[in-house]
């Protein structure tokens, strides 16, 4: 009975959420309301699909900065490009986790709680100046203060605004997909691997603790895939007596 309704949800097309979320609930009614755990057994869940992220061109990201609604936005969504910050690692930053002499920003409980050092660069901290000044002219920065206040100086800036922030610079930027500041995460990271940088020093930087998670990228990296050259190309190039591609 068990396995006919499972089938029947796959066949009728539901998602792996949904799928999982009536697992959950079934295994909880099974073991815990009927105490029946042997029923339970036959449930199984389904892995989510690995989907490929969405990644901006850089030109897009350049569009995407431009358009920012101010210039606090500005650096915040510069911050998620330019050092690759999860939305909330970027809401949580504090003025002294800029460290402009060794040219750092330190990211406290991140992703699982651990510490790590971002990389800060000269035109990021360039960015991070101008908002620096504009902020206390506004009066909402203080030292040991939140590097990007939300409403209130007392509190950080939001996820929400930061979604919000990012939806309004695709609109004023022409940016049709559906877009969200962990894009800019993705970019960054994508970019980074189009640069040929060691994916090593890239799943540092994302404060990845497997390769595994970070290799997600050399999927989306069309860079990386259009600069492989095809053994047939080899092969014909060496036919025609010509040098093979790469």
């Amino acid at each position: 009975m068990i396995c006919n309704f499972q089938i029947q949800q796959h066949e009728s097309g539901a998602s792996a959420g949904t799928i999982n979320g009536a697992v959950s609930a079934l295994r909880f009614f099974y073991t815990v309301t009927l105490r029946r755990r042997d029923l339970a057994r036959g449930l199984v869940a389904t892995r989510r699909p690995d989907n490929v992220r969405e990644v901006l061109s850089v030109e897009e990201a350049a569009r995407l900065l431009e358009a920012a609604p101010g210039i606090k936005y500005k650096a915040a969504l510069g911050v998620a490009y330019g050092a690759g910050l999860r939305v909330s690692e970027v809401a949580y930053l504090k003025v002294d986790d800029i460290d402009s002499k060794r040219m750092l920003i330190r990211v406290e409980q991140g992703k699982g709680g651990k510490d790590r050092n971002a990389m800060l660069s000269p035109q990021l901290l360039e960015l991070l100046r101008l908002w620096w000044r504009e902020g206390k002219r506004r009066g909402v920065m203080f030292p040991h203060g939140w590097l990007f206040p939300g409403r209130s100086y007392t509190d950080p800036i939001s996820s929400r605004q930061l979604h919000r922030a990012v939806k309004e610079a695709a609109e004023v930027a022409g940016i049709k997909r559906r877009i969200s500041p962990h894009t800019l995460r993705h970019s960054f990271a994508t970019h980074l691997l189009e640069q040929d940088v060691d994916i090593r020093v890239i799943q540092v930087l994302l404060g990845h603790s497997k390769i595994d998670t970070t290799a997600i990228y050399t999927k989306v990296s069309t860079r990386t895939i259009q600069a492989v050259a095809s053994p047939l190309d080899r092969i014909i190039a060496l036919m025609e007596g010509k040098p093979p591609p790469g």
